[in-house]
């Protein structure tokens, strides 16, 4: 995935606490194979190498994350968009099978070139809590820190500054889309219901209009901490 992922389990046993992360673990796995944009076999890779008009067979999971891309590409008015510009397709060129059709496919009308490294397969800078409450420190642009309680919820930041630095090679140019030539900002910090939305909002707060910003978050029930 380009990045650490840590995973912390309480359980009234260690044995099920071992379970639960090995589960997670196999679950991230799976992801990461799946929508890993170049390597052989995925289901992104296949998707990026089709011809126009091909329809692919893709996991439930690959359709779900597509699908909240799509929601929050049009939400944003195609601010966030994750295909690189190597290619002249755009989110909005892909076509998904519907909801209650199975299995799942997608289908692109003109070439494109997906990267998911924005919303779901690159996981630094993303912390997910689930069933419980926990006390975080949130870095900030400047490198501070602040407190932040999450109660079953994701936060995710975006810091344009680390990011060019330290972005994994295997994803690139998911923050540059059309539309202004600069970010609104360089830092965006976004607690929401996951962090597949959470990390997609914060492209959002960099690069859509502040208007279509603030609606997104209201639409996705998610909020701005920085």
């Amino acid at each position: 995935m380009g990045t650490w992922v840590t995973i912390e389990a309480a359980a009234p046993t260690e044995p099920l606490a071992v379970a639960g992360i090995e589960v997670a673990y196999r679950a991230i796995a799976e992801v990461e194979w799946r929508m890993h944009p170049r390597r052989e076999g995925s289901d992104v890779a296949q998707i990026n190498s089709a011809s126009p008009q091909t329809r692919i067979p893709i996991a439930d999971s690959t359709w779900c994350v597509l699908q909240l891309a799509q929601t929050v590409h049009a939400l944003s008015d195609g601010a966030f968009d994750p295909c690189l510009p190597s290619h002249p397709g755009r989110l909005s060129d892909l076509a998904l099978s519907a909801t209650e059709v199975k299995p799942r496919s997608a289908l692109c009308r003109v070439p494109l070139a997906l990267d998911l490294g924005g919303i779901a397969i690159n996981a630094g800078g993303d912390l997910r809590i689930y069933g419980r409450t926990e006390r975080v420190l949130l870095r900030r642009a400047d490198g501070t820190c602040e407190p932040l309680t999450l109660t079953h919820a994701a936060l995710a930041v975006t810091d344009l500054d680390v990011d060019v630095r330290h972005r994994p090679a295997e994803h690139q140019g998911y923050y540059r889309r059309p539309g202004p030539a600069s970010p609104r900002s360089r830092y965006a910090a976004v607690v929401a219901p996951s962090a597949g939305v959470a990390d997609a909002l914060t492209k959002c707060l960099l690069f859509a209009g502040a208007r279509r910003a603030e609606d997104a978050l209201r639409a996705l029930e998610a909020r701005r901490v920085g």
